[in-house]
């Protein structure tokens, strides 16, 4: 028993002196203060309970006590629960801690009757001193703990001493809670002003590979280790299935080749931690430390199999790695290797992890920076979706509803169908200029070439006459010197020579009056206002030229026509639409030369007989511009869409289907 009767009394010190001391976890500080309450009390023997709610896992929410240490120690206790029946009293114990945790406040009874406190005496009493969480003004504080005193019989005055001081010790609980809130405050700064100094270097970075190898560099040196290497998962889903980690950056190494068995080693081990998604340490630390406290059961408890293989190669090596976190997904692992100075335990390991939980967002924005736009695009519609359809198969559930929302539009939306042919500009009326007779050609006026424009009766070319005019000129030189022989003939009486005389000179009449015919006819003229289509005769000058040989073609450009080749499967979706009003269906074209401008036409005629070409039946169908542009010329080539009236998506996308199906089984 520990004199505390005077405040400088060495026993005072000592308590003191142990309470206050730092302690690494609760399970050691709690083990202190149960040693130091049974000595300052005199109890025989003092038991720490665990106190669990039922109700948690749906029973009537009472405490259930269950103990976890005993003082003095039995001998054959291994440091876990205290060994069955070493409790003394433990059904009055048990008893007296679930009522101290439920009222919050010490409870002492009596052992030889059930009357309370210490209403008479007693040769025993049991103490229970219940240990709160949290600040002493804080609201509603939460028994975690309590501690059972069996002390021997005393009387009166000494019990109420005995549980001031209690009531004293017990205040240390809160001193302790502080401390290790301090702990926990300066950890998590030093974790915050570690990754702010390494997010501060990955700011300056350009990509992702050189904020990995940023951050090796900056861990290898902070922490005084042998190599860092970075990490990230390839091939991770929306779940994390079916990833596995590469190594993306090692420290103080510019290329990382995947063939070397060190990055093979590095690899395993990344993908031990990130499929354990938590930190593995190699050698891992003893479950239970100097006293029996636990130490750190997770890492005591991970598999080290690929870190062991890692670190083979140095009995002094340790290694660890620590899970790249992003809200409850793992992107990557970070794996730590130091054999000589660089402290690698469980506080580093915790300080590493809260830094690497800041790191993370900010490597994953790097990452997602070097993706190209498509992939980048994906990932902000799969996160789009999570709100509407879930996290759970997003890509899957907005396949789905896209598809219904496809079925719905092809089933139910009505739209125009327009079915498409290919259409040739063409001249309503058209003049083809030929050679009137075999001849040469003489003269050809400037103005007269391809393009230009013409008025009825202009001269377009003129052929050589000389040779025609001798032929006049001697044809009608016969025709007088017949008439000559005719007038003599006649003053003789010979009748029959005057008949043969005068059919001479008709005969050089008629050759006279046909030249002079052509003569006339060599002066070729434009038969219609129009524009010259065709004619390049410029070099063609004094060159010959036969009868009927085309020499020009000459049109009106300001009335065009469209002829449309329409398939025989489409022709009666055609003639269908020529059947309604005008003013019903809009039919447009497009020609190669301006794609973006739309002419409207109206349909005027369709040839009834189709006629083969490349493969299928076409039926002509002539169409009348209704708009038109300056530009325009024969022989130009476009595309016409015929309106043939408001049909569903699924009627146009199966229509040819269900045609050639209904030829098939036809019989």
């Amino acid at each position: 028993m520990i004199d505390l009767s005077k405040l400088r009394a060495p026993g005072w010190q000592r308590v003191v002196a142990e309470l206050s001391a730092p302690a690494p976890d609760d399970r050691t500080f709690l083990m202190r203060l149960m040693a130091v309450l049974a000595q300052a009390a005199g109890a025989r023997q003092a038991v720490l309970f665990t106190v669990g709610v039922s109700g948690d896992e749906g029973g009537s929410g009472e405490p259930e006590p269950r103990p976890v240490m005993v003082w003095p120690p039995p001998s054959e206790a291994s440091g876990g629960s205290p060994p069955e029946g070493a409790v003394e009293r433990e059904i009055d114990a048990r008893g007296g801690a679930r009522a101290a945790a439920t009222a919050n406040r010490i409870e002492v009874y009596g052992l030889d009757s059930d009357s309370p406190f210490y209403d008479s005496d007693h040769k025993g009493y049991l103490v229970a001193v219940p240990l709160a969480s949290g600040a002493p003004e804080g609201p509603a504080p939460i028994v975690r703990h309590v501690i059972t005193l069996l002390l021997e019989g005393r009387s009166r005055a000494a019990l109420q001493t005995t549980l001031a001081l209690i009531e004293v010790l017990c205040g240390y609980v809160h001193a302790h809670g502080a401390r290790q809130a301090l702990r926990r405050t300066r950890a998590a700064g030093a974790a915050l002003d570690l990754a702010t100094r390494l997010i501060a270097s990955l700011n300056a970075t350009p990509n992702f590979k050189g904020a990995a190898m940023q951050l090796a560099n900056d861990l290898s040196r902070q922490l005084g280790v042998d190599r860092v290497a970075v990490g990230w998962a390839k091939g991770i889903g929306r779940g994390g299935e079916g990833a596995s980690v590469k190594v993306v950056a090692i420290s103080d190494t510019e290329h990382v080749d995947r063939r070397m068995a060190m990055v093979q080693k590095l690899e395993a081990a990344m993908d031990e931690c990130f499929d354990q998604e938590q930190p593995v340490m190699h050698p891992p630390p003893p479950e239970r430390g100097e006293g029996g406290e636990v130490a750190d059961v997770l890492l005591a408890q991970a598999i080290t199999h690929a870190h062991r293989e890692l670190a083979s190669s140095d009995a002094k090596l340790k290694v660890c790695s620590l899970p790249l976190r992003i809200d409850e997904e793992v992107a990557g692992a970070v794996t730590v290797e130091t054999s000589g100075d660089g402290r690698i335990d469980p506080a580093t390991i915790e300080l590493l992890q809260s830094t690497m939980d800041l790191i993370a967002p900010v490597l994953r924005l790097k990452r997602l920076n070097d993706r190209n736009l498509a992939l980048r695009t994906w990932d902000a519609t799969l996160r789009a979706g999570e709100w509407l359809v879930g996290p759970k198969h997003t890509a899957w559930k907005l396949a789905g509803v896209a598809v219904m929302a496809i079925a719905v539009l092809v089933t139910f939306v009505r739209v125009p169908y327009r079915v498409e042919a290919p259409i040739t500009l063409e001249p309503r009326h058209k003049r083809t200029i030929s050679a009137p007779f075999d001849g040469i050609i003489a003269a050809l006026p400037d103005e007269v070439r391809p393009g230009a424009r013409v008025e009825a009766g202009a001269v377009l070319l003129e052929l050589d006459t000389i040779e025609l005019r001798l032929q006049m000129l001697e044809a009608e030189n016969r025709r007088r010197e017949a008439l000559k022989r005719a007038d003599n003939a006649r003053a003789q009486g010979k009748q029959a020579e005057v008949q043969q005389a005068e059919a001479q000179a008709d005969a050089a009449q008629a050759e006279v009056d046909l030249l002079a015919t052509k003569i006339e006819r060599a002066v070729v003229r434009a038969p219609i206002a129009g524009t010259i289509l065709a004619g390049e005769l410029e070099e063609r000058i004094g060159s010959s030229v036969q009868t009927g040989q085309a020499l020009f073609e000459i049109a009106p450009l300001d009335d065009m026509i469209g002829v449309a080749r329409v398939d025989d499967r489409d022709i009666a979706l055609i003639m269908d639409a020529a059947g309604r009003a005008s003013g019903e269906a809009r039919h447009d074209l497009a020609t190669k030369a301006k794609p973006d401008a739309r002419f409207g036409f109206e349909m005027e005629r369709i040839v009834p007989l189709a006629t083969p070409e490349e493969g299928r039946n076409a039926f002509e169908v002539r169409v009348r511009l209704t708009d038109t542009a300056p530009w325009m010329r024969p022989g130009m080539e476009g595309l016409a869409k015929f309106d043939t009236g408001r049909r569903t998506l699924l009627d146009i996308g199966t229509r040819r289907i269900r045609d050639t199906v209904r030829l098939w089984m036809w019989w």
